[in-house]
């Protein structure tokens, strides 16, 4: 009679070791690198102070890490042959300054002898985003911990996986619900933009050639539009960035939805989401009231944070975060 529920004892635990190895946890590294936060905290903090584009730069490289193969950090994987994703064209923009951001977190965690080699790029990425978002003036969110490492990393995998800057509301919606985020998530991850920083040709043809008939899209701004077409005339060097933000480009602040309500969206996909009646409600609320946007924000950065993590004994715990083991 021991051998039936022997085996049912024994695929009991299997189920709950399964499915408890795929929680994160606050206290993950409590044991074995009790300091981590600490010591990403320092070093993010001392990258930012030389210079602000760390707080773009990174959280930009976790929202695109995360919506290609999971929160596992493939996207800061080099390719010998520039197969890698940061060679797609929806990648070669992430500003080096994201990757550099967690390589020298990564240094200052392995620095640490009892830390060496135990705490993965992924959950490093995951905290020094908490922290540029908060060093900025953003809210100081939790982490979660537990994230393993992604072996490959691919240009294929990319392809169709990140928001365009010209989407309407209803391919943001499909691309973020594909990874369990609801229209909430997207407007208030939207609101990163507050920092973020775009090239001329991103947006170029909303103030150049919109339509046959008109040549500046009309949900811009009119004297919106032409303060952009002097910064970014046609044959501008393709190396100068705009401020997405116009207003207060260095504050995490919801003044990125007050500017929707003005015609002020850089984007497309900024815009849409004051233009379309759907999606309107939720940008008012973010502009009038700060503190609904900033719980809207970590609620959405958190769940992101999860999508399609690897953990227990799923991927590595990468040594050089630019290349797998």
């Amino acid at each position: 009679m021991e051998a039936p529920r022997f085996v049912f004892l024994s695929l009991l635990l299997l189920l709950t070791a399964s499915t408890s190895s795929a929680q994160l946890t606050r206290g993950f590294y409590n044991n074995v690198c009790p300091n981590v936060e600490q010591i990403v905290r320092a070093a993010v903090t001392q990258k930012f102070q030389q210079t602000f584009v760390t707080a773009p730069a990174t959280l930009r490289l976790f929202f695109h890490d995360c919506f290609v193969r999971g929160c596992d950090a493939s996207v800061l994987i080099q390719s010998p042959i520039n197969k890698a994703e940061k060679d797609h064209p929806d990648d070669v923009s992430l500003a080096g300054d994201g990757f550099d951001t967690v390589i020298k977190a990564k240094a200052a965690v392995d620095r640490d002898p009892k830390c060496r080699n135990k705490v993965s790029c992924a959950d490093i990425l995951a905290l020094a985003t908490r922290d540029v978002v908060n060093l900025v003036g953003g809210p100081f969110y939790n982490v979660d911990l537990g994230r393993r490492d992604g072996r490959i990393s691919t240009l294929a995998s990319v392809q169709h996986n990140l928001p365009g800057p010209s989407f309407k509301l209803d391919q943001l919606n499909t691309m973020f619900n594909r990874h369990g985020l609801s229209q909430t998530d997207m407007i208030a991850l939207s609101g990163a933009h507050t920092i973020g920083f775009s090239h001329c040709n991103r947006f170029s043809n909303r103030i150049y050639r919109f339509s046959p008939t008109t040549r500046i899209d009309p949900s811009l701004n009119l004297q919106y539009a032409l303060q952009l077409r002097q910064m970014c005339p046609l044959n501008v060097d393709p190396r100068i960035a705009i401020n997405i933000d116009p207003v207060s480009p260095r504050k995490f602040d919801n003044q990125y939805f007050k500017n929707l309500q003005q015609g002020k969206g850089l984007f497309t996909s900024d815009q849409v989401l004051f233009t379309d009646s759907r999606s309107r409600a939720t940008v008012n609320l973010f502009a009038s009231n700060e503190k609904a946007f900033q719980t809207a924000f970590i609620d959405a950065i958190t769940k992101l944070g999860k999508v399609g993590v690897k953990t227990g004994n799923q991927g590595e715990i990468r040594i050089d975060c630019s290349k797998a083991n």
